[in-house]
């Protein structure tokens, strides 16, 4: 039971414990705390308490991993309002006070209806390529694959950050394929490999006579993508002018087609990825802070295979199966002296720079392991320890004034803070700037809120 008014909150938690056992929460902040440990079969959100919209509430909810049914309550509630929850989310919707036969009702009712079927976690990694195409079980990757499962059956807009070569595309597709909508209905375009005079219509299409080689009507990629996924690549790099009439797009739902005067509605889930830094495009005036702001509403940021420990090695062994088999080749793996290299390497172009290499080496060489003579002279050079130590510095010899060292929680809680006065509290909007989850910045609070309740005690 999320509800900030106290008297409210009791007397409902009091008709719904002759059900079950019901815990409160005072706040959303509160609440999202909760589920980062527990499951409830039934979430009572007091839309009075939550702030914001519906639709924002409910994706918070949504985003820390609870699947269960949601029961929003009002003292205002009003057609207009009660559409609108139903729409984010919602299973259902009532005024409020409720009688307490009624409270009890309306939960017994919710609580039994099943949840969707998911798939579970331990099952899912035991095998490398078990999800969605994604190959790899280091924990970096398993909590961009649990990330994924949370966001994919959201309608709320999905942000992928990352190093180029670290697999966006697959990212958007793995979304696409686990959120319920019409699998043929992924439409990816890359906004920096089309010239721009011809990015609105590849978007939105175009009718005959538009511009000189439109010779006929012609359906850009959101009509297309109509009740599936529309995925814009390299979003950063769309011209400002093209930003105006995307957020047009994204708030209304609806598309006109250059040269047209016709308006067409569309249903679809955006998908946005770059490999720069989207905030210092805002703060640079290249890219619509507004436009951020609409698309960056759940942040995925995806590890470089630095970071990715073994999957390294097994993302080599399935890329020299895969080529083998294509080029008729006889590679069974890597010997000892081609695998520290393969492993050693930092790959700065990623899993795509891997790809390369190991096509280049199959269709190159032919025979049963791959040796390191095999692989380019710039990985074997390159080769080091992802982590190697630093040398320890030498003692000084005058007198410095010595570097101020804080404890690293200090530091987490002033970078969360200062984040959070830069958007004037909003947590969603400074989660997505640090590219953390919501729930880590609302768990963190209640942590230190904790610790400074206990201190003054």
């Amino acid at each position: 039971m999320i509800e900030s008014e106290p008297a409210a909150r009791r007397t409902a938690c009091k008709a719904l414990a002759t059900i079950a056992a019901c815990d409160e929460a005072a706040s959303l902040d509160e609440g999202l705390a909760a589920l980062d440990h527990r499951d409830p079969d039934l979430l009572v959100l007091g839309l009075d308490s939550a702030g914001g919209t519906p639709e924002e509430a409910i994706d918070l909810i949504r985003f820390t991993g609870y699947e269960g049914p949601i029961l929003a309550t009002s003292a205002r509630l009003s057609l207009g309002l009660a559409v609108e929850t139903m729409r984010a989310g919602a299973s259902d919707v009532a005024a409020v006070p409720l009688s307490p036969a009624e409270w009890a009702r309306r939960a017994t009712r919710l609580m039994a209806e099943e949840r969707p079927a998911l798939k579970p976690v331990a099952q899912e990694a035991r095998s490398l390529t078990d999800f969605e195409g994604f190959i790899g079980a280091s924990p970096a990757m398993r909590e961009l694959y649990e990330q994924i499962r949370r966001v994919a059956p959201s309608r709320a807009p999905v942000f992928v950050t990352g190093e180029s070569g670290t697999g966006k595309e697959v990212t958007a597709q793995a979304i696409h394929g686990r959120s319920g909508r019409t699998r043929d209905r992924f439409v990816a375009i890359n906004c920096g490999a089309i010239p721009k005079d011809l990015m609105e219509s590849e978007i939105f299409g175009h009718v005959k006579g538009a511009f000189t080689g439109a010779t006929e009507d012609r359906p850009g990629a959101a009509e297309l993508a109509d009740g599936g996924t529309l995925f814009l690549d390299e979003i950063c790099e769309m011209d400002l002018a093209l930003q105006t009439k995307l957020l047009r797009f994204i708030q209304t739902g609806e598309v006109r087609r250059v040269g047209d005067t016709k308006l067409r509605k569309v249903d679809v889930r955006f998908v946005c990825a770059t490999n720069r830094d989207p905030l210092a495009d805002v703060a640079a005036g290249r890219f619509r802070e507004d436009l951020y702001y609409r698309l960056c509403v759940l942040p995925l940021h995806l590890p470089p295979l630095r970071k990715r420990g073994d999957d390294v090695v097994a993302l080599a062994e399935a890329f020299l199966a895969r080529f083998s088999a294509e080029e008729g080749r006889h590679f069974r793996g890597f010997d000892a002296a081609a695998l520290s290299i393969v492993s050693g390497f930092a790959w700065p172009g990623n899993v795509r720079q891997l790809q390369n290499v190991i096509r280049r080496l199959v269709v190159m060489h032919d025979g049963d392991r791959v040796t390191a003579a095999m692989l380019p002279l710039a990985l074997a050079h390159g080769s080091q320890p992802l982590e190697a130590p630093s040398a320890p510095a030498a003692p000084a010899t005058t007198l410095t004034t010595a570097p101020r060292i804080e404890p690293f929680w200090v530091q987490e809680k002033r970078i969360i803070e200062e984040a959070l006065a830069a958007f004037d509290g909003n947590l969603s909007r400074a989660a997505a700037a640090l590219e953390i989850s919501p729930s880590t910045i609302y768990r963190k609070r209640e942590a230190w809120a904790r610790d400074g309740l206990a201190a003054a005690g």
